[in-house]
């Protein structure tokens, strides 16, 4: 049995009888070094975090199982914690859960901020790209930081996408004794990195001129940095309603051009995710830098050719075929690779690509469409309709095959 103690800024002092008894009566204990040190004396065996994270637990809980192992957390160790991933490898007859109060439910009631009114982003690098999925007029936002470094790091990240206007707080050392407020605005932030326990509070206030993100699918074409090979607005739209973007769920986005799919599908959800597949070298670069400024620099992109780049990826839940249709073997591929219940989304613009999506929908079924959209542009003095080349769209649930 794996125990798991959440500590506040507080430390031990502020536990219950139960979890300085069970930490007191530990054989091995894990966690970060400034949980270690709060524990005094050397009788217990000591282990800090592993890297690599996962496999470094589960090797520990391997060789250790059998002992008294006591896991030192931070608050509450199922707030996107430890926890979570102890008991997604060995249950929960295996794991047992003494929470405290977590860094968010003080960093709230410092603020006087409900939960359903709060947005939690969790950051685990040097950057805060993540913060940009998020970016609404007045959100309400608590950054879990990875370093002292976060909070300029924030600042930057919303001034450059048009929130410099937004108010940020820091809250460093929430229920210590040195607990401290640093606040400021976020174009304007200038104050040194302080504590390394600190979350970010931002109240996003867009500047002038900012045209807000949406939430659901369907950003504008200009949110994305391309060099035409992009699926537009309207079909994106389209895609994404058909690929059904569920939370947690695994997309492979093959002939990713832009990454427009693959970023969309993983804005839905901060569990979702996705691999870009793109055989050009300047698109795949491109697509990571559209992934960072989108909010979700965790897109994994792959630059290789379909269907060969395909094998070594994990079984997905959605695919969608946007370049590449017409080359052998990859709607197959696809097919065969995809979850029962996942959901395949191809289009093609050219007459091979069509025969390719017509033949697939002969074979397997599924919803054969074309979209042909007009939009109105001048023409002379007047305006006319400009229509956009005609689109064939071939959609399947695996389980209709």
């Amino acid at each position: 049995m794996i125990t798991v103690v959440g500590i506040g800024a507080d430390g031990l002092s502020g536990l219950g009888e139960q979890a300085r008894d069970v930490i007191a009566n530990a054989e091995v204990l894990v966690g970060g070094q400034r949980h270690l040190d709060m524990v005094p004396g050397d009788a217990v065996m000591k282990l800090s975090w592993p890297s690599p994270f996962k496999p470094g637990v589960e090797r520990i809980v391997r060789e250790h199982g059998a002992r008294r192992l006591v896991v030192l957390a931070s608050g509450d160790p199922l707030l996107r914690g430890v926890a979570t991933l102890l008991v997604g490898l060995f249950g929960t007859d295996g794991v047992r859960i003494l929470p405290g109060v977590s860094s968010v439910a003080l960093a709230r009631a410092r603020l006087g901020w409900s939960s359903e009114s709060t947005e939690v982003v969790r950051l685990t690098s040097d950057h805060a790209h993540e913060v940009a999925r998020v970016l609404v007029p007045e959100q309400r936002i608590l950054v879990l930081s990875a370093y002292a470094s976060t909070p300029p790091a924030v600042a930057e990240v919303l001034t450059s996408r048009g929130y410099g206007s937004s108010r940020m707080r820091v809250l460093e050392n929430l229920g210590g004794p040195d607990e401290q407020l640093i606040d400021g605005v976020a174009r304007d932030w200038s104050h040194p990195p302080g504590a390394p326990l600190n979350i970010v509070a931002v109240e996003c206030e867009p500047d002038p001129g900012t045209v807000p993100r949406p939430i659901v699918p369907g950003l504008p074409d200009d949110a994305f940095e391309h060099d035409g090979q992009l699926t537009k607005r309207d079909l994106r739209a389209s895609c994404l309603a058909r690929l059904m973007p569920l939370p947690g769920h695994y997309l492979w986005d093959v002939g990713a051009g832009s990454g427009s799919i693959a970023i969309e599908w993983m804005r839905v959800h901060p569990a979702n995710q996705a691999v870009a597949v793109e055989a050009d070298p300047e698109r795949a670069a491109r697509i990571g830098r559209n992934a960072n400024y989108l909010g979700v620099p965790e897109l994994f992109v792959v630059h290789g050719r379909a269907p060969r780049s395909l094998a070594e990826l994990v079984p997905p839940d959605a695919v969608f075929i946007g370049g590449g249709v017409s080359t052998p073997g990859v709607v197959e591929t696809c097919l065969r690779a995809l979850r029962r219940g996942g959901r395949l989304v191809a289009h093609g613009v050219t007459l091979e690509a069509e025969a390719v999506l017509t033949d697939a929908y002969t074979k397997h079924g599924g919803e054969l469409i074309r979209h042909a959209i007009e939009r109105a542009a001048p023409l002379g003095g007047y305006t006319s309709w400009q229509p956009a080349r005609t689109l064939t769209q071939w959609s399947i649930t695996k389980e209709n095959r």
